[in-house]
């Protein structure tokens, strides 16, 4: 599950660092369609629009090491 989300921002990652340092994006597909401050705040708007579990949210860094974070349908903050 989320595997091309994951793979478009692997694929994609140094346009991703470029244009959305610091901040948290929402992929969907092979297309970032949001990003925030927070990954409070990805959460809350992209579940507005899509449901959990269609989407990836990932913190953008230049820092060796990432986290994966995945919400499923049970799970809402």
């Amino acid at each position: 599950m989320l595997e091309r989300e994951y793979k478009y921002y692997q694929d994609n990652k140094n346009d991703i660092i470029k244009n959305y340092k610091n901040q948290f994006v929402v992929i969907k597909g092979s297309k970032v369609v949001g990003d925030y401050s927070s990954r409070e705040e990805a959460l809350k708007e992209s579940v507005k629009e899509y449901k959990l579990g269609e989407f990836l949210i990932q913190e953008v860094s230049d820092k060796n090491g990432e986290q994966i974070q995945r919400f499923y349908s049970r799970v809402y903050v």
